[in-house]
């Protein structure tokens, strides 16, 4: 009876010389290996052959070309039910090659390191490795293959089950090996996938510098630098996302969901229930806003909108703030601070239902505070708040759509004021404080603020006026007064009336970007009611 023959060739060497022996004392394998991976199972004392006395050929081209052979790909395509294959096989002395274990050259690891060159990523593509998984994969009915070292285990018990006559454990195996062709097909997709994004966006720096040197473009990027293209946009979108997670359910309970991507890397969860599929998109958006501030700064969030934000010299001071705007909404909310949350805080909060605490540090009181509260989810951002994905994906109907994230507010040294009176010193502290927040509710955005606090957030509605108004009542409700106020509204006025509609509920100062045909009318009805306002350029809407 022919030997079994098991090809291991990995840059993971995890668990490597373990499951390697295991094949050859209780399968009665032969190992085939190369370069690095052999001189591993040679140092364990375990017999190796190595690839080129296999092949008869050497490794040739430092190593680029050594398991791209008929003698390789032959032993791992041959049909075992095909009377031609195995002739053809035994006519060029092609042994059948029955297990294969590879995972592939570092490639992704390789570019997410800071100032990695070109040739070095160049290099860290794997060839060889992909073509053995793939054909290995293909012919799964026969063969057995590995990508993953954590699918060692699995492999050695359905093996040893598979040397019985049970039919059932023959069935197992053959399952098993399916599985893994699956997951083989999956992994090498994804290794291309980050092969053809990595050099899209290095074209697309390069396209980039090209045209800065060339002074070719002349666009909007040409008076504001950082609205250019932040990560280019590939003809042809290969997206690999690796499930992190099964979530319980989507955006309600009878909608199944799932997590996929590093999202885990980017927070760690100290304590309470699994987080949802809201919860998910409500991190989100409240990581985007709390990156807009450096100020000690509390912001609380429903619905991925602000209800509630402010910046003061302490957290204590912003949270009181912060939650004065609206003191219903916040019940089951999002609350991130962009500063340690001490015990004091901690002490307040608790007393409100509240569904994710995010801080980039809890103090040891917090901590303990908070644990009384065994189902309130806290989040630690490690990589900081303000997180810095460059782009954002959307679904929509045949496609996705594939945009850079709303990254600028502009520079406030080119905002223009279009009225007759400047804006005060206070009212322009304000205002940009306004813009910053309005940038991060959904449209139609009206946001009042005064100081460093919100006053009034109108949120989502179909016409402009009508969020001004909600604002303006939201304010009522909570008993603050808008007189003296500046008013954000995150895209133009397409009338006069939401301006008027500001000014009657006390605004004193007005922020948007401008550009209706009817700006004249609406500049108008700001010098009639004695109002500063400015107009910024540069739009933030949210769908």
């Amino acid at each position: 009876m022919a030997a079994k023959l098991a090809l291991l060739s990995v840059s993971d060497k995890t668990g490597l010389v373990a499951f390697a022996r295991a094949l050859v004392n209780e399968h009665g394998y032969t190992l085939l290996s190369t370069g690095g991976t052999a001189q591993a199972l040679l140092q364990a004392g375990l017999p190796v052959t190595e690839v080129g006395a296999h092949t008869g050929f050497p490794e040739i081209m430092e190593g680029r070309v050594k398991t791209l052979h008929p003698k390789i790909h032959g032993g791992l395509l041959c049909r075992r039910d095909s009377e031609a294959h195995l002739a053809q096989a035994a006519a060029n002395r092609i042994e059948l090659i029955d297990l294969v274990v590879v995972n592939l050259y570092p490639f992704e690891e390789t570019v997410a390191r800071a100032g990695v060159s070109l040739e070095e990523a160049i290099e860290n593509i794997d060839i060889g490795g992909p073509s053995m998984l793939r054909s290995a994969a293909k012919n799964h009915e026969s063969v057995t293959v590995l990508c993953d070292p954590a699918d060692y285990d699995a492999v050695l018990a359905a093996l040893g089950k598979s040397g019985s006559a049970n039919a059932a454990s023959v069935d197992a195996l053959r399952e098993l090996r399916r599985k893994l062709a699956l997951k083989v097909f999956e992994r090498t997709a994804r290794y291309d996938g980050a092969i053809s994004n990595y050099l899209a966006a290095r074209l697309g720096e390069l396209e980039n510098t090209k045209d800065a040197a060339g002074g070719a473009r002349a666009d909007a990027s040409d008076e504001v630098p950082d609205m250019a293209a932040l990560s280019g946009f590939p003809e042809q979108l290969t997206l690999s996302y690796q499930k992190a997670q099964t979530l319980r359910y989507g955006e309600n309970p009878h909608q199944q969901a799932a997590l996929y991507g590093s999202f885990h890397a980017h927070y760690e969860q100290l304590q309470g229930k699994e987080l949802s599929y809201n919860n998910l998109l409500d991190i989100t958006a409240a990581t985007y806003l709390i990156g807009e501030f450096e100020r000690p700064t509390v912001a609380i969030l429903k619905h991925t909108n602000p209800c509630g934000v402010a910046s003061a010299d302490t957290l204590e001071a912003a949270w009181e703030s912060a939650y004065a705007t609206d003191r219903q909404a916040p019940f089951g909310g999002i609350i991130v601070v962009n500063h340690t949350l001490g015990a004091a805080l901690a002490q307040t909060i608790s007393e409100i239902f509240t569904e994710v605490i995010i801080a980039p540090r809890f103090s040891d009181e917090a901590l303990a505070i908070f644990a009384k509260k065994k189902n309130l989810r806290l989040l630690i951002a490690k990589e900081g708040l303000g997180a810095e994905s460059l782009q954002e994906i959307r679904s929509v109907v045949g496609g996705v759509l594939l945009q850079d994230r709303d990254k600028t507010i502009g520079r406030p040294s080119e905002f223009k004021v279009v009225t007759k009176r400047e804006p005060s010193a206070e009212e322009w502290a304000s205002m940009l404080f306004a813009w910053k927040v309005a940038k991060h509710v959904k449209s139609n955005a009206i946001v009042y603020c005064r100081g460093e606090q919100t006053l009034g957030v109108g949120a989502g509605q179909m016409a402009r006026v009508d969020s001004s108004r909600i604002a303006v009542w939201k304010a009522g409700e909570a008993g603050l007064d808008l007189r003296g106020s500046v008013v954000a509204s995150e895209a133009l006025f397409p009338f006069a009336d939401g301006l008027i509609a500001a000014a009657e509920a006390g605004a004193t100062c007005a922020i948007q970007p401008g550009g209706s045909v009817r700006d004249e009318e609406v500049i108008a009805a700001a010098n009639e009611r004695g109002m500063a306002m400015v107009f910024t350029g540069i739009r933030h809407f949210r769908h």
